[in-house]
């Protein structure tokens, strides 16, 4: 059975940090480009960071290019989302997600078939 579990999310302050985590059981990573999705209440599902297979390649959406990396360990069979800076607008259920229709690519856009069920971020003073 295919599964991809997120961990790492919690309640933090803006400008901190949190590191997100999607690891996988049933299948390895490394022949799937990952990404990672959000979700805020009342608004639409949108991307924010996906990496290809091999982790050469990398997309981040606008609003958190320079704050957000993400990165891959495959012997872990685990991908990371590291945030930093952290803003009120961040707050959002973070899913991540597999796609083998084309893991060379690194975009938000391709079919993510694999998906998990999603950890609460939430940025608040």
């Amino acid at each position: 059975q295919l599964q991809l579990v997120e961990s790492g999310g919690g309640l933090v302050q803006p400008g901190g940090s949190l590191r997100l985590s999607c690891t996988a059981s049933g299948f390895t990573l490394d022949s799937y480009a990952i990404g990672w999705f959000r979700q805020a209440p009342g608004k639409e599902r949108e991307g924010v960071s996906c990496i290809n297979s091999s982790g050469s390649s990398t997309n981040y959406r606008d609003s958190v290019k320079g704050r957000f990396t993400i990165s891959r360990d495959n012997a872990k069979n685990t991908v990371y989302l590291q945030m930093n800076s952290l803003k009120p607008e961040d707050t959002a259920v973070y899913y991540c997600a597999a796609s083998d229709s084309a893991p060379e690519s690194s975009s938000c856009h391709t079919p993510y078939d694999y998906w998990g069920q999603g950890t609460q971020v939430t940025v608040s003073s």
